[in-house]
C-alpha cells in the first residue's frame, strides 16, 4: 500500500505543474499585504486644530498665516516632552462678542480656561485618512482603532469559519467563495456612505481574506513534495513583504483613501478566474473517498510535469491523522501540552501585537510615512532567508528566541532615542521588525511540531486565534497609548516580546526530531528518542516535516 506523498515522487514532488500554481498563488499575498496594513496611510491621521469661525475670517481678511490664527485659537500643550498647539482643546473666547483687530495676533491668551472644542478643521495635503470624511478625531479618534480592529475580527472569525469550509466542501470552491466575498465587500467599502457601514465591510473583508489566503497556503502545502513545503511556505510568506513594497507606492500616488481601497480589491475580481486554473487539492479528494477525481487531477498533474503515474489509486492509504478523538482538554491535560500550549498562544499573542503595532507606528513617528514604510518593509526579506539558513543547521528554539528578544530590545532602545536623531531611531526599529518578521514565521513550523498527529489541527488553530486578538487589542494600544506618550507603545512591546522570548527558551528543540504522534511522545520525549535508535528510520522520520497546515 502507497500513500499520496509516495504518488507525488512519481507525479513530480516540484514540477512544472506545482509552479505555476505556486506562481499563481503567491499574488495573493500582494493584495493582502495591501489590506492588513493599509490602516497606515487610510487610517493617517491629518494635522487637525480647533476652529473659530470668526478668527478664520480675521485671517482671511488680515493675512495671517495659519500659526498666528492658531495661536489666538489653541493653547500649547506638552507633547512627548515638547511644546506643540493643542489639537482638540481651545481658549474659552467667544471671538464674535469681542473686538478683533488685525492687531490681535500678539495677544498673550496663556492665562485663559482652556475647553475641549467641537468644531475642528482638518488639513487634506496628501492625506489618506479613512476618517477625514467622518470626523474621526479629538474625543471620536478611537474609532480609526475600530478600523484595524474590525478586520483582525474577521480575520478570528475567518480562520474557524473558512477551516471548516475548506475541509467541509474543499479547497478550490472554498477559495472561490473567498474571492467573491473580497471583491463584494472591498468594492462596496470603497463606495460606503458612513463610518458603520465602512466598519461591516472591513470586517466581511477580513473575513473572506483570510479564508482565501488561508486556503491557498493549505492547498500548496498539500501539492508539493514533503521536501519542498517549508520552503514554499516561506517563500509564499515572503510576497506579502513585496505587498509591503508595493503599498506606500501606490499610497503617494492615489491620494483618495476610496481609490486606493479600489486598487487594493481590484486583484480579488482577476483571482476569480483562477477557478479554471487552479485544481482541486487530491489529497483532500482521497480524505473525502472521492479517489476518481483524486486520479484524474493527478495524472493530469503528471502530464504537466512530463511524468507518467503507475501507482494505483486502489492502494492508497490515508497519510492523515485522526482528529475524531481531538479535545480542547487535550491540549491542557498533561504538563509538558499545557506548557507548550501556554507559551505558543503568548507568542502568538506576541507576535500580532508587536509586527502590526511597529508597522502603525511608523504613521505616527512624524518621518516621511512613505520613505520610512518602504525602508521598514525591505527588511523583511532577510527573515526568510535568514529562517532557511538556520533553522536546519542551527534550530528552532535559539533562533526563535533570538528574534523575540532582538525585537523587544530593538523597540525599548528605539523609544530613548532623541526625535532629532530620527535615522539611528528607523535603523532600530528596523532591527525590530527583522526580528518579529523571524519570529512571526518560525512561530508556523514550531507550533506545527511541538503537537501529536491527532491534536495538531486542533492546537494550531487555537494557539494562532491569539494572534487575531492580538491583532484586535493592538491597535488601541498602540493609539490610545501614543496620546499619552509618543513612546509608551513601544517600551509596551518590547517588554511583551522580551517575555515571548524568555518562554521560548523553555520549549524543547525539534530539530532532528519527528513529529510526535502521541501525547506521550510529548511528555516522555527520551522514550521516545530511545525507541528510534532501536528501529530502522522511516522516510517520514528523515523529514519530519509532513505535517497539516492550518
Amino acid at each position: 500500500m502507497v500513500s499520496f506523498d509516495d504518488i507525488l515522487e512519481e507525479v513530480g514532488t516540484f514540477g512544472r505543474c506545482q509552479k505555476r500554481i505556486f506562481a499563481l498563488l503567491c499574488l495573493l499575498s500582494l493584495p493582502f499585504a495591501g489590506v492588513y496594513v493599509g490602516i497606515v496611510f487610510q487610517g493617517f491621521t491629518p494635522d487637525h486644530w480647533c476652529r473659530d469661525s470668526a478668527v478664520v475670517e480675521r485671517r482671511q481678511a488680515c493675512g495671517w498665516s495659519l500659526a498666528e490664527s492658531r495661536r489666538l485659537t489653541v493653547p500649547l500643550v506638552n507633547s512627548s516632552g515638547v511644546l506643540q498647539p493643542s489639537t482638540c482643546e481651545q481658549f474659552q473666547v467667544d471671538w464674535n462678542t469681542t473686538d478683533l483687530t488685525c492687531d490681535s495676533k500678539e495677544l498673550n491668551l496663556s492665562g485663559l480656561l482652556i475647553f475641549h472644542c467641537t468644531n475642528v478643521e482638518v488639513s487634506y495635503r496628501n492625506v489618506l485618512f479613512s476618517g477625514s470624511q467622518f470626523d474621526l478625531v479629538c474625543s471620536d479618534g478611537w474609532f480609526v482603532d475600530m478600523y484595524q480592529s474590525t478586520l483582525n475580527l474577521g480575520f478570528l472569525v475567518g480562520s474557524f469559519a473558512f477551516g471548516y469550509f475548506a475541509d467541509r466542501f474543499g479547497r478550490k470552491i472554498s477559495f472561490l467563495v473567498s474571492n467573491i466575498l473580497n471583491a463584494v465587500a472591498g468594492i462596496i467599502l470603497a463606495v460606503a456612505p458612513n463610518y458603520i457601514s465602512v466598519l461591516v465591510m472591513r470586517t466581511i473583508l477580513g473575513l473572506g481574506v483570510k479564508g482565501n489566503w488561508m486556503t491557498a497556503y493549505v492547498l500548496l502545502t498539500e501539492i508539493v513534495g514533503v521536501e519542498y513545503r517549508r520552503t514554499v511556505g516561506i517563500l509564499f510568506q515572503m510576497f506579502f513583504s513585496v505587498g509591503v513594497l508595493i503599498l506606500p507606492l501606490l499610497a503617494y500616488f492615489i491620494t483618495d483613501w476610496r481609490w486606493l481601497q479600489v486598487v487594493i480589491t481590484a486583484p480579488y475580481i482577476f483571482f476569480l478566474v483562477y477557478y479554471w486554473f487552479v485544481p482541486e487539492s487530491p489529497r483532500w479528494l482521497l480524505s473525502q473517498n472521492r479517489s476518481a477525481q483524486a486520479q484524474e487531477i493527478t495524472e493530469a498533474m503528471a502530464k504537466e510535469n512530463k511524468k507518467k503515474l503507475s501507482s494505483d489509486f486502489e492502494t492508497l492509504i490515508s497519510d492523515e491523522g485522526d482528529s475524531t478523538s481531538a479535545s480542547l482538554l487535550d491540549l491542557i491535560r498533561t504538563p509538558n501540552m499545557r506548557k507548550h500550549t501556554l507559551i505558543l498562544m503568548f507568542n502568538w499573542f506576541t507576535s500580532a501585537v508587536v509586527y502590526q503595532g511597529l508597522i502603525m507606528q511608523v504613521g505616527i513617528a512624524g518621518g516621511n510615512v512613505y520613505i520610512d514604510f518602504f525602508i521598514s518593509g525591505l527588511v523583511e526579506f532577510p527573515a526568510a532567508f535568514l529562517i532557511l539558513f538556520t533553522i536546519e543547521r542551527v534550530g528552532r528554539r535559539l533562533p526563535f528566541a533570538i528574534s523575540n528578544i532582538v525585537a523587544g530590545a530593538s523597540c525599548i532602545i528605539a523609544a530613548f532615542i532623541p526625535e532629532n536623531i530620527h535615522w539611528l531611531k528607523m535603523v532600530v526599529a528596523c532591527i525590530g521588525r527583522l526580528g518579529i518578521t523571524m519570529a512571526f514565521e518560525l512561530l508556523v513550523f514550531v507550533n506545527t511540531e511541538l503537537y501529536p498527529t491527532f491534536v495538531r489541527n486542533l492546537g494550531v488553530s487555537v494557539c494562532s486565534s491569539l494572534c487575531d486578538v492580538g491583532g484586535i487589542i493592538s491597535p488601541f494600544m498602540l493609539y490610545r497609548l501614543a496620546a499619552i506618550w509618543l513612546e509608551l507603545p513601544l517600551i509596551i512591546f518590547g517588554a511583551v516580546a522580551l517575555i515571548a522570548g524568555g518562554l521560548v527558551l523553555l520549549l524543547p528543540e525539534t530539530r532532528g526530531v519527528p513529529l510526535p504522534e502521541t501525547i506521550d511522545d510529548i511528555e516522555f520525549p527520551n522514550q521516545k528518542k530511545e525507541n528510534q535508535k532501536l528501529k530502522k528510520p522511516l522516510k517520514s522520520d528523515l523529514t519530519h516535516d509532513k505535517e497539516t497546515t492550518v
